[in-house]
């Protein structure tokens, strides 16, 4: 997909572990692909917390010697994208504050669309913050109703936020994992071997530290994990829940189990329902890597067409890479993704991508495949058009920057320079990813919001409508 949207972060707890943090390590590693910007781990051995931090890629912030400096039972972490605060260390997560003698950490996923107002208002009151993250929104809340009592107080603070929110807390010897009433992003629990307990964005981190999954945290629970056992309360649940089919199309990775689905499983059915909606005649079928991959074999072997990877990716281009100048633009592309000239020369292909958000990108892939000479490109792509910002944690938005917003499927086509461009249907999504509507957010696609505040809705409407 072109300029990929970003996700605001991958969230790790450990309980119960001798070397929490080395657990956190490769739990953080497992959920890279959340975020690329800073990672971060804080860990408690029952009395002091330690904490590192650093921008760049969890290898490049961490080392042996720094994980054995950080001992304890007890830690959680962070893999972040910004969405709210710039990217910057100060914004680099978990973030801890100490508050009546006791430390409290919070590491982040998701997107409070109320936070300039409680920002503001806690401003007002005397509040100093530290950094731009709507996170510590949510930590000053606690600490403002930590009267009464750690469990109470947290609930309280947590219903005052609006938005999408999957938490991790700790505090000197409970971990903590809270996932909003609407559930609009991924948390699990999962167990170890040795009985203790890990928090979760996704499935696939447990895997790799070899937990067992038990379940997800539920949407509205706040579960606390301390050598009590495990305990929960609950928010007062939502009118539905609103899970981001973004993160099934798009940001788990594919051997994770999110919202009840198989994320690999889901993609394949959604090339398999492209393959129902279009009939087209062609030699070959390829993905643009790495995100059109698995939707590519499902419509591959549902239309009885060979499967090619036609453009080879380079997966060591950094964040670090030196950017072309403007003479040299198209470098910038080529860079990523390359064709298989003798593969793709005089053939009709077809490409299946995940999503179109500015056209850009895609536009300048389709240009290279033309000058080497490929005969007809249809493109089919495995979600309906983006049409509408998200205010909950993926970084379109702002609708001006969505082709599809202004744009019709048949101008989009001539912009890309497709011979034909298909869509997934809204119900062949919905078919694909085998979870009722009415409990999946598609805000992107339908403007359908969740949840919304009355100035941002009288903004999406106007745009709607084109006052």
């Amino acid at each position: 997909m072109q300029r990929f949207p970003r996700e605001n972060c991958g969230i790790f707890g450990v309980y119960g572990h001798p070397e929490a943090s080395k657990l956190t390590y490769f739990g953080l590693y497992a959920l890279q692909h959340r975020g690329q910007e800073s990672a971060g781990i804080v860990v408690s051995d029952g009395k002091e917390i330690h904490e590192h931090k650093g921008m760049g890629l969890v290898p490049e912030v961490f080392d042996e010697s720094i994980l054995n400096s950080l001992p304890g039972h007890i830690a959680i972490g962070h893999v972040r994208y910004s969405t709210t605060g710039f990217s910057l260390l100060r914004n680099a997560q978990p973030f801890v504050v100490y508050h009546l003698g006791m430390t409290l950490a919070i590491a982040h996923n998701g997107n409070l669309i109320n936070a300039y107002d409680l920002r503001k208002q806690l401003e007002e009151d005397g509040a100093i913050f530290q950094s731009t993250m709507d996170s510590e929104i949510i930590i000053h809340l606690w600490a403002h109703y930590f009267y009464l009592g750690m469990e109470e107080g947290l609930a309280k603070a947590l219903s005052k936020v609006k938005g999408a929110y999957s938490l991790v807390l700790m505090t000197e010897d409970t971990l903590i994992a809270a996932r909003d009433p609407n559930g609009f992003r991924p948390l699990c629990l999962g167990k170890l071997k040795n009985g203790g307990y890990i928090i979760a964005s996704e499935t696939c981190a447990l895997d790799l530290i070899e937990a067992k999954y038990i379940r997800d945290v539920e949407p509205g629970e706040i579960l606390f994990i301390n050598d009590k056992g495990l305990h929960s309360i609950y928010l007062p649940p939502a009118p539905r829940h609103s899970h981001c089919i973004f993160e099934l199309i798009y940001f788990a990775r594919p051997d994770s189990r999110i919202f009840g689905r198989n994320v690999y499983l889901f993609r394949k059915a959604q090339g398999e329902e492209l393959a129902k909606e279009t009939k087209i005649e062609a030699d070959l079928v390829m993905p643009f890597p790495d995100s059109g991959n698995y939707v590519a074999i499902g419509y591959a072997q549902a239309a009885n067409l060979p499967f090619e990877i036609g453009m080879i990716r380079n997966h060591y281009v950094g964040r670090t890479f030196i950017q072309p100048s403007p003479t040299m633009r198209d470098f910038g592309v080529k860079i990523k993704l390359n064709p298989v000239k003798e593969l793709l020369k005089d053939k009709r292909i077809v490409i299946l991508e995940d999503s179109i958000i500015r056209g850009t990108t895609c536009r300048s892939r389709i240009k290279t495949l033309r000058e080497i000479g490929v005969k007809e490109i249809h493109l089919l792509v495995s979600c309906p058009p983006h049409c509408f910002p998200c205010y909950y944690g993926i970084d379109f938005s702002s609708k001006g920057e969505l082709i599809a917003a202004s744009k019709s499927i048949e101008e989009i086509r001539k912009f890309l320079n497709l011979d034909s461009l298909h869509y997934l249907s809204m119900d062949g999504l919905l078919k694909a990813s085998d979870i009722p509507k009415q409990q999946l957010c598609l805000a992107c696609f339908n403007g359908e919001y969740p949840i919304l505040l009355e100035r941002e809705f009288s903004k999406t409407w106007l745009e709607r409508h084109g006052a």
